[in-house]
């Protein structure tokens, strides 16, 4: 086991080897001299790096590494038995099965079972929505584990293999399991909900995200709306209440619905319910907001108002933040509380709106590091967020866009109409970003047409003509900004696009990580 960061331990309920090959329906093999029926087991990688005394490995086969090479090196670390699809010859407890990764599921499914038959209060919170996920989780994780031990995922851990990884950290201990549920497909939720069945469920958004694998919006609205049916009996709903998607999703709602939200009148004509909302927005020089959190009953009644101010930047975290406080509110946390933690929740995942100062080759600059993935509604926000920072001052601003993958047929419009935002909104310098793959390039090239025409048509708020350039390297637009950014007085560098254009290891590059 591990101790995190609240002082609990995390690693799933001890198991039996047999428990662990009874769960998974596997065949335990290799076992002679280990006593199968002591509970031996008490945490589950799949990274072979991470196993330690009493872990199970999971050998999963990549698309460029296969676990079952490196079941032998888990040995000397004291795993003391690895799932996999096939015997391999080690000198360690195998279960064989089908599935490796079906397997996995399985496991933690057993283990959040076993934890729901303990005697202590356990809860569950599933999130999904086009953004926002990652951030969402965050912040109410570090709610809830002012109410207990809470255990959630690092990062974007939301598929087929992270929810099931995190969920097998889950021990006695735990009081609360946050949950994120990501989707690239119809019926990927519907499966993470069979694995860990919430107790209360949040949607944030319904966007563009995965549009062409989707093929619409609807259907994108059909696969969040698969945790919403996935809750256990009597779940609770959270929902955003200003995007109607979403608020439709309350008449398939199995329990209690409650509502989030800035503009409210969305979820007219849906069920009632206690609502957060979020009044008198407004964002410092440096991108965090503040604004007045006020609970509404579902009569209608306003109750007290809250101020809160957000340690992490961009004013589109408000929403975010409504939604974490409307669960932690709901588990009885006091909102003058949520507010002490909001404002001292400083660090979520890495590449959201990150802060940092460059200093490389004598030139120095603010970087917004908002790298981790795009789509259009969380470049809008990045961009914003660039056009927020140290507004009275006006500093030289220089947004570096990557292409957003997954949005369909109308990718190349959304393309241009993201570069006519960055112009929009002020900067004086876009750098459209592609790369080798062809694909990536036209995106990149879209986007630096839509803001030459903008440019060229005058929309900048402050008159001038940025500059467009469209790069086809992070080299080439390291170079740029470097140029860019010499002798210019304050610059600030937003840095913005899908995980394939490389953009995070640009932000890496510059900052790197110690």
């Amino acid at each position: 086991m591990t101790v995190d960061q609240t002082g609990h331990t995390t690693g799933m309920m001890p198991m039996t080897l047999t428990q662990i090959a009874n769960a998974v329906d596997g065949r335990l093999t290799r076992a002679d001299g280990v006593d199968v029926n002591a509970p031996i087991a008490h945490s589950a990688v799949s990274d072979s790096r991470q196993a330690g005394s009493g872990s199970v490995f999971i050998a999963i086969a990549g698309e460029h590494v296969d676990g079952h090479d490196f079941v032998a090196s888990v040995v000397e670390q004291g795993a003391v038995c690895a799932l996999v699809d096939h015997e391999v010859d080690a000198p360690l407890p195998q279960i064989v099965v089908a599935d490796t990764v079906a397997a996995l599921g399985a496991l933690a499914r057993y283990n959040i079972e076993r934890r729901r038959a303990g005697s202590q209060p356990f809860s569950i919170i599933g999130i999904t929505g086009s953004v926002g996920k990652t951030t969402t989780k965050d912040l109410l994780a570090s709610l809830l584990s002012e109410l207990g031990p809470t255990i959630a995922p690092f990062g974007s851990f939301n598929n087929e293999i992270g929810l099931p990884l995190t969920a097998l950290k889950v021990n006695a201990e735990t009081r609360f399991l946050v949950a994120e549920m990501g989707a690239n497909h119809i019926g990927e939720i519907a499966h993470l909900t069979t694995i860990a069945p919430p107790d209360l469920a949040v949607v944030l958004k319904v966007g563009v995200a995965h549009l062409g694998e989707f093929g619409s919006v609807e259907r994108i609205a059909q696969a969040k709306s698969e945790i919403i049916r996935g809750l256990l009996p009597g779940g609770v709903s959270v929902l955003n209440a200003d995007d109607s998607h979403v608020a439709a999703m309350a008449d398939i709602a199995p329990g209690l619905v409650r509502w989030f939200g800035i503009n409210t009148d969305q979820k007219n004509g849906h069920a009632a319910g206690e609502t957060l909302i979020a009044r008198n927005i407004t964002q410092d020089d440096t991108g965090h907001p503040h604004c007045d959190f006020i609970p509404v009953a579902a009569d209608g009644t306003y109750g007290e108002a809250t101020p809160v101010t957000l340690a992490i930047r961009g004013r589109h975290n408000v929403m975010n933040a409504l939604a974490a406080a409307n669960v932690a509110m709901y588990f009885g946390m006091q909102p003058t509380a949520i507010a002490d933690v909001l404002a001292r929740k400083d660090h979520i995942s890495a590449h959201r709106m990150a802060v940092s100062t460059v200093s490389r080759n004598n030139v120095t600059f603010t970087l917004i590091d908002d790298s981790f993935n795009a789509n259009p509604d969380s470049m809008r926000a990045g961009l914003d967020g660039l056009a927020a920072w140290h507004a009275g001052e006006r500093p030289r601003r220089v947004a570096v866009l990557g292409a957003m993958l997954e949005l369909g047929g109308n990718e190349d419009e959304l393309h241009r109409a993201m570069g006519r935002y960055a112009v929009e909104i002020g900067a004086d310098a876009i750098i459209a970003v592609g790369g080798a793959d062809a694909h990536l390039d036209e995106l990149a090239g879209s986007l630096a047409d839509g803001a030459r025409t903008a440019a060229q048509q005058g929309v900048s708020p402050n008159g001038t003509v940025p500059s467009v350039d469209w790069v086809h390297t992070v080299d080439q637009a390291d170079a740029k900004v470097m140029e860019l950014a010499a002798g210019q007085g304050e610059t600030v560098v937003l840095l913005k696009g899908s995980h394939a254009s490389g953009l995070s290891a640009l932000a890496s590059r510059w900052t790197p990580q110690h």
